[in-house]
């Protein structure tokens, strides 16, 4: 049985300064791209017969640059879409809101409708399903976002969505989900390339 090898995009503008970027579609930095290249020893290294990605350009480069550039594009991979928090940072929602936390609190609508954490959960249910028949032939490649792919971990191990606050996740490292004695398991998580 294969694995799921979950890679998330390298840095971007946004990232770098942590304000929350769903559906606003930027570019790597150039430090991001580095950070994307890097992994590509990571994916040589499994044994990849489906690869998946955000439509996101920063996602699709990563994949390209990880040396995935047939992933198909999975509209479920987009990250969770924050309505009136898009490009603030938690620190400055906190100062309107305190004790805010995009896993507790609900997200208000701005220039996009937002979603609910359970909705991203169930995103992250179909992407799963759509890899999972594939994992008997092989390992399944997901290039994604911080906080999409983090739920898709709570998931994975049957967990609520919000348990997804519990994985921390880089930009531009990888993890693998797995199966132990017929369970899910993390069998790697935020792996740097240099590790």
């Amino acid at each position: 049985m294969g694995e799921l090898l979950i890679l998330r995009h390298g840095e971007t503008e946004w990232s770098r300064v942590r304000k929350h970027t769903g559906r606003t579609d930027l570019l790597l930095t150039p430090r991001g791209e580095e950070e994307a290249a890097a992994l590509a020893p990571r994916v040589a290294a499994h044994h990849v017969v489906r690869a998946f990605c955000s439509p996101a350009l920063r996602a699709r480069a990563t994949a390209r640059l990880a040396g995935l550039a047939g992933a198909e594009p999975l509209e479920d991979l987009w990250e969770w879409d924050y309505g009136g928090y898009e490009g603030r940072t938690t620190a400055e929602i906190r100062e309107e809101i305190p004790g805010w936390a995009v896993w507790t609190h609900e997200i208000v609508p701005g220039a996009t409708p937002g979603e609910s954490v359970r909705a991203v959960g169930e995103r992250c249910d179909r992407v799963i399903a759509a890899a999972r028949p594939h994992l008997e032939q092989g390992d399944v490649a997901l290039v994604a976002h911080g906080h999409v792919l983090r739920i898709l971990a709570a998931r994975w191990l049957g967990l609520p969505a919000d348990h997804g606050r519990l994985f921390a996740l880089q930009t531009g490292t990888s993890s693998t989900l797995g199966l132990e004695h017929g369970r899910e398991v993390i069998t790697s998580w935020n792996v740097p390339p240099d590790a």
